[in-house]
């Protein structure tokens, strides 16, 4: 019988530019001592922990977690991609559903090199993305040199999805200034500067669709999040704090991705659609009952196009759901209120641990300036190429958890 889990604790560094805020020991432990002092419990009490990153030796988890504690529990040293502190929190939540452990902490941290992502770091091997490139290279026409590879797969999903829907290079700017807009009110995120969507489209052109404004920076940072059991949260008395995770699924790459590659595909769209609905129908929630959302914008397409992938609007119809400001204040859901990779920033790991965090400060009321009036029900959508995709739904625990539907 599996057991429901909570999450009790969070915390986030500010997102900054790489080499600006020291080292990974340091800003990853101020993380685990913010999640530790929201919980109002002492490392002794975490039975477990997942530590998330990409950029990083075999053991780095543990040269953060030795200066906050030595207790002797297992630690996890996670890579998977930019899905990292998404899995990390799977895992975690895995290990307190099934019985193992109470009390789980999972940490995302990563510092960062300026400039865009590698793919690859090992010359000797087999790089783990090298089939998706081939791909990507494959459905190509024309030569593209110097535009990064991730900057080449998305910019030509958006251009797909423009040439199949009638969406538009505006589309994608206004999503840009909202999440700009957004991150202005957060002070963790890495650029609190409202850019308007002339600026975004006037900024230096990547490729396609996407401009310098509407591609996340690389940045140093990091979050944690601690976990509980319905046991445990009541042992501790943290009615209060208790964010309940309703369901978590993670999907990997289909067949079809390498037998029938489309750019929005390889940019993992099954992936993506296949976790969102079985997450669905597991839960028995319902995309309209959802009230804030906080998703995997690395570029400004594919957050119009995990709109419609999460459900959240029909296909096809992501263009009017942004023209009709449905994805922020006022409108049916806010997506990114913290400004999304965007704008708060992507420390890779750090990443979707950060969007549990904003999450529950929302559903608790806590969000400040930011706060989605009302908001009950939050959606977590953390993705990574080559590939895993995480879709979480959270909700305040033990509230009242009659969820009416949207009208």
């Amino acid at each position: 019988m599996t057991r429901s889990v909570y999450v009790v604790g969070v915390g986030v560094t500010k997102f900054a530019k790489p080499g600006t805020i020291g080292d990974y020991p340091e800003f990853g432990k101020q993380a685990v001592q913010e999640a530790l002092v929201d919980a109002g419990v002492e490392y002794a009490v975490v039975q477990q922990a997942v530590c998330a990153y990409i950029a990083g030796d075999s053991t780095s988890g543990q040269r953060v977690l030795y200066q906050v504690g030595m207790t002797g529990i297992p630690i996890y040293n996670i890579n998977n991609g930019g899905a990292t502190g998404g899995s990390g929190l799977y895992l975690a939540k895995q290990l307190v559903e099934g019985g193992i452990i109470d009390v789980a902490l999972v940490l995302g941290f990563e510092k960062m090199s300026f400039g865009a992502l590698k793919t690859a770091t090992l010359t000797d091997r087999a790089s783990p993305y090298d089939i998706h490139v081939e791909k990507v290279l494959g459905l190509l026409k024309d030569a593209q040199p110097g535009v990064p590879m991730t900057a080449l797969a998305f910019g030509n999903a958006g251009i797909e999805h423009m040439k199949k829907y009638g969406t538009t290079e505006l589309h994608f700017a206004k999503i840009a200034a909202k999440n700009y807009r957004h991150a202005s009110k957060n002070p963790k995120a890495y650029n609190s500067r409202e850019c308007t969507v002339e600026e975004i489209l006037s900024s230096r052109k990547i490729h396609g669709p996407l401009t310098k404004l509407q591609c996340c920076p690389t940045n140093d940072g990091a979050s944690a999040a601690i976990l509980m059991s319905h046991d445990a949260v009541v042992r501790y008395g943290l009615q209060r704090k208790a964010v309940e995770i309703i369901g978590m699924e993670m999907a990997t790459d289909t067949p079809d991705v390498f037998e029938n590659p489309t750019f929005m595909k390889i940019t993992g769209t099954d992936m993506t659609r296949l976790a969102a609905t079985r997450l669905y129908k597991k839960t028995g929630i319902s995309p309209k009952q959802i009230d804030v959302v906080e998703l995997h914008d690395c570029f400004s397409c594919n957050e119009l196009i995990s709109y419609e992938l999460l459900q959240l609007c029909e296909e096809g119809q992501g263009g009017k759901f942004v023209d009709a400001g449905a994805n922020t204040y006022g409108g049916q859901v806010v997506v990114n209120p913290s400004g999304g990779l965007i704008a708060k920033g992507h420390p890779l790991s750090a990443t979707g641990v950060a969007q549990c965090a904003e999450l529950c400060w929302q559903l608790r009321g806590e969000a400040g300036d930011r706060q989605v009036k009302g908001a009950r029900i939050g959606l977590q959508h953390n993705l990574g190429l080559g590939g895993a995709a995480v879709v979480a739904l959270y909700r305040k625990g033990f509230a009242d958890h009659s969820v009416q539907a949207k009208l």
